[in-house]
C-alpha cells in the first residue's frame, strides 16, 4: 500500500520503482500495488485537489483511466507544486474521458472527504512523509520510508515470497484448525 502526493518529487521518483515492481511481480500475481492518498497541503496546496482529481477519473474510467491519469501527471509536473491544475481536465481528455464530465466531477469536490480519509489512514499507519508505504504479507506490515530504490524494495519483496514458499522453495500450505 502506497501512500503518495502527486505533487511530491520523491513521490514521482518512487512511481518509477513501483512500475518497475509490478512488471516484475505484479505480472506473476505476487505483487498488488494498492495507492492511496497522502497529499501533504502544507508542502503541495495543490496536491489534494489533483488526488481529487485521480478519484473522478477513476469514477469515469475505472482502474485503467486511474492508473493512465496518475502516470500522465508524474510524467509531466515539474513536483512541488508546480503543476498547473487547468491541465488536469487535457489529462483526463486525453486518457479518453469526457472532458466536461471530469471537470464537473472537480468542481463537486464528491471526493474530498475521500481524499482526507486516506491521509489519515497514511498517518494512522505510520507515515510522516511521502511517499510512505507498508508491504502487506499475511500478518507482516513493513514499513517502507521515502522513495527507496528498486533493490532495496524488490529484497523485502524477495523475502516475503521465500517465507511464504516455506522451506526448500515448497509453496507453503496454510494450517487449518479444525472448529
Amino acid at each position: 500500500m502506497e501512500y503518495s502526493d502527486l505533487e511530491c518529487p520523491f513521490c514521482k521518483v518512487f512511481h518509477n520503482t513501483m512500475q518497475q515492481l509490478m512488471n516484475e511481480y505484479g505480472k506473476r500475481g505476487d505483487l498488488a500495488w494498492v495507492y492511496r492518498h497522502f497529499p501533504l497541503e502544507g508542502l503541495h496546496p495543490k496536491a489534494p485537489k489533483e488526488a481529487e482529481a485521480t478519484e473522478c477519473v477513476a469514477e469515469q474510467g475505472g482502474n485503467d483511466a486511474f492508473w493512465k491519469f496518475t502516470d500522465r501527471v508524474f510524467e509531466i509536473t515539474p513536483s512541488n507544486n508546480g503543476l498547473d491544475l487547468t491541465e488536469l481536465p487535457k489529462i483526463a481528455e486525453g486518457v479518453g474521458l469526457n472532458r466536461e464530465a471530469f471537470e464537473k466531477c472537480l468542481e463537486s469536490g464528491k471526493y474530498a472527504e475521500k481524499v482526507q480519509a486516506d491521509y489519515n489512514d497514511a498517518l494512522a499507519a505510520g507515515g510522516q512523509g511521502t511517499p510512505y508505504s507498508v508491504i502487506i504479507s499475511g500478518e507482516n506490515r513493513i514499513p517502507v520510508d521515502g522513495a527507496q530504490p528498486y533493490a532495496a524494495v524488490k529484497s523485502i519483496i524477495e523475502n516475503l515470497l521465500a517465507e511464504a514458499r516455506g522451506p526448500a522453495g515448497q509453496q507453503a500450505v496454510p494450517i487449518l484448525s479444525p472448529q
